[in-house]
């Protein structure tokens, strides 16, 4: 390869877009994408888009900084157990050797962690219908402002976060922002999705910088590989960010979802007509059943319907108390013209 490759920039625009519209790591998408259609070696994969990771993660770290989205002291108790466990992951794959033994192992642990990544984003959906659940229940539409500062750190639980995400991450790329954000969730039920979503952002800096470095010295890091990669993708989350939307935001998040799961059973060695019957299982099941679940916890069966009840109730009230109004005040000139 080059200095870059054309079609792998091409499909970090894509990547890219993807991430700037749903808010998640590309680690999950772009790794497999490189193993999959570029025929590129899962080490060469892992360790390139770790590298490329590490540039892009601070531009959406900085916009959370600057917008007072960050427990910073939570920061710090994540990066305690993320950082060296980062480069942990790294020296772990050093340590199962090399060659095709090692290429093997890549793929079976990549395919396991889009298969917990998929399941991961399910669960996160879930956690977050269940917040909004018990606000409606407490009287209000959505979560109490709370200053970041004053929500307590779990120590051990953060650390131990940290540990298990810098591992996967060091080894995979994969789980920054989607496995550790599902751990967060757990742990800090208090925080806003954006508190979590910054906080995870900028504690992630530290940890691709340290699995970068790990990378670098012991991977399959390659300058024309990353840099395809970079040349594509950043544009892409900036286009991705500009069109997002909610409704469109939570339809590509839903793909993803089947996308993810398919990717990482086909990691793990199932067969072609096991994902054809898989595909449509999950992504036309999946919807009913997703459908099912809002309906039980109050909500209506698509975003789509909760957005235009959302835009259209709140105006319909204000039309409907001008025309009353409207006639209250054609009433009062009416009785006075009668007196």
């Amino acid at each position: 390869m080059g200095w870059w490759d054309p079609g792998i920039a091409a499909a970090g625009v894509l990547v890219g877009m993807v991430v700037g519209l749903t808010g998640m790591g590309g680690g999950a998408l772009m790794t497999p994408v490189l193993v999959f259609f570029f025929g590129v070696p899962p080490l060469a994969a892992v360790s390139s888009d770790v590298v490329a990771s590490f540039f892009m993660k601070p531009i959406g770290g900085l916009v959370h900084l600057r917008r007072g989205t960050v427990h910073l002291g939570l920061v710090r108790w994540l990066c305690l157990g993320s950082v060296p466990g980062a480069f942990a992951g790294v020296l772990l794959l050093r340590l199962i050797g090399s060659g095709h033994d090692l290429q093997d192992i890549l793929l079976l642990a990549l395919g396991a962690v889009l298969v917990l990544a998929s399941l991961a984003m399910v669960a996160k959906s879930y956690l977050k219908l269940l917040a909004r659940e018990r606000g409606r229940a407490g009287g209000r539409t959505e979560m109490p402002d709370r200053a970041i500062a004053t929500v307590p750190v779990r120590r051990v639980a953060t650390v131990l976060v940290g540990v298990a995400g810098g591992v996967v991450v060091g080894m995979t790329s994969v789980g920054a922002g989607s496995l550790m954000i599902v751990a967060l969730l757990l742990l800090y039920p208090s925080m806003k999705a954006g508190q979590l979503v910054g906080t995870d952002l900028v504690q992630a800096v530290p940890l691709v910088a340290s699995a970068s470095l790990g990378h670098i010295l012991f991977g399959d890091f390659t300058v024309g590989l990353t840099g395809s990669v970079l040349i594509g993708a950043i544009p892409g989350v900036w286009l991705g960010a500009r069109v997002s939307a909610h409704s469109l935001g939570s339809l590509v998040r839903r793909a993803l979802a089947v996308v993810l799961l398919a990717s990482g059973f086909k990691l793990l060695g199932a067969s072609t007509g096991l994902l054809l019957i898989l595909l449509p299982t999950a992504l036309i099941g999946g919807t009913v059943a997703w459908a099912w679940v809002r309906v039980r916890h109050g909500e209506p069966a698509l975003v789509l319907q909760d957005r235009r009840r959302r835009d259209t109730g709140r105006p319909a009230e204000r039309t409907r108390g001008h025309v009353d109004t409207a006639r209250g005040r054609m009433t009062l000139r009416t009785r006075d013209r009668s007196v």
